[in-house]
């Protein structure tokens, strides 16, 4: 299913796909079987998971109200997984046929067992890190061995050290600016290491709250140096069709998948667009489609790392994080800006 059928699903509360995915809800922290008689978020709150193990995995709670974790659907491989996860929780070996198993995790989550087991150790040790404020304690209730692999191991999805992601951004400065685009308003917020997001949406406020809804205690301001400013104006030079490589410094938090996704979705040229099994095949996961339109759905960076241009086989827009309009828009304005590009290119020359 494409987020769309699945944000349909959730919208229809449709009980025949209860169990075969579960969404969960950025502001509240939830997340729900599609059923649900809960009160309807907003799309641009919501993240769809494969199995309830992996909404758990990113922090998410299960929903008191539906219980969406008593559901394994009718899939056999995903019942398999779930109870491989449980397991991996539980800090009991995993059993059976290993090969079977490591097949069933890439097709419903994307990666490995080892590489599922590493990234719950690691979002366990972000939950221990903002309920206890110490890097020690946290490190050896994650199940760590050592603070120099807790260093090694985690910077790279922190996009800070443990201790400063422990005081919730608490001594990280981050600048953003808002201005308004034919695509709505547009968010760049940035940390003295590069840009930490880029977001569209219909009004500032929406988009200032969910940059401080990761680090409550960072140094958010509006950006008075210029530094941000300069970023913005690459960015609309970008969407009026005047720069079509972004090639910004980033300063962003991802699972090794994420990252794999996103330097993939990166390559994909200006005007052209690759299909999610196209990505998942390039980054040699070809059953992980699922999962690569998750990443898709996770990126912070809109346009920076261009999502946008990742479609459903069948010529489907698919889903997008910031509304499937805004999405339609970008590529047909891509498409028209590469046609005048090389309308103005001198026949016979290279460039």
């Amino acid at each position: 299913m494409s987020p769309t059928e699945r944000w349909q699903a959730v919208l229809a509360r449709d009980r025949r796909f209860d169990g075969a995915f579960v969404y969960a809800v950025r502001s509240t922290g939830i997340y729900c079987r599609p059923s649900c008689a809960s009160r309807r978020p907003r799309r641009t709150q919501v993240t769809f998971f494969p199995i309830p193990e992996a909404a758990e995995r990113e922090g998410f709670r299960a929903c008191r109200r539906c219980h969406p974790a008593r559901t394994n659907g009718s899939d056999p491989a995903v019942a398999l997984v779930r109870e491989a996860c449980q397991a991996i929780a539980a800090g009991e070996p995993l059993r059976g046929d290993t090969r079977r198993l490591a097949r069933a995790f890439k097709r419903v989550l994307g990666v490995t067992p080892r590489a599922y087991a590493e990234a719950r150790r690691v979002s366990r040790f972000k939950q221990e890190l903002k309920r206890r404020k110490q890097v020690s304690p946290a490190l050896y209730e994650a199940g760590y061995g050592s603070s120099s692999r807790v260093y090694e191991r985690t910077h790279a999805h922190l996009g800070m050290t443990p201790a400063k992601y422990a005081r919730g951004g608490a001594g990280v400065g981050i600048a953003y600016v808002t201005v308004p685009t034919s695509l709505g308003r547009l968010l760049v917020a940035a940390t003295e290491r590069g840009v930490c997001r880029v977001a569209l949406g219909d009004n500032a406020g929406a988009l200032e709250q969910d940059l401080l809804a990761e680090f409550p205690d960072a140094r958010v301001v509006q950006d008075k140096s210029g530094k941000v400013h300069g970023w913005v104006t690459l960015i609309l030079a970008y969407l009026d069709g005047r720069e079509p490589d972004l090639d910004l410094p980033l300063d962003i938090r991802a699972t090794a998948f994420q990252r794999r996704v996103w330097q993939e979705l990166q390559k994909i040229p200006f005007g052209q667009t690759r299909t999610y099994g196209d990505v998942a095949r390039r980054i040699g996961t070809p059953k992980a489609t699922r999962a690569v339109a998750q990443a898709c759905a996770n990126n912070p960076v809109a346009l920076v790392i261009p999502c946008h241009r990742v479609v459903r086989k069948d010529g489907d827009l698919g889903g997008y994080r910031w509304g499937v309009d805004r999405k339609r828009m970008l590529l047909s304005n891509e498409s028209q800006d590469m046609q005048r590009l090389d309308a103005e290119t001198p026949s016979g020359l290279d460039v």
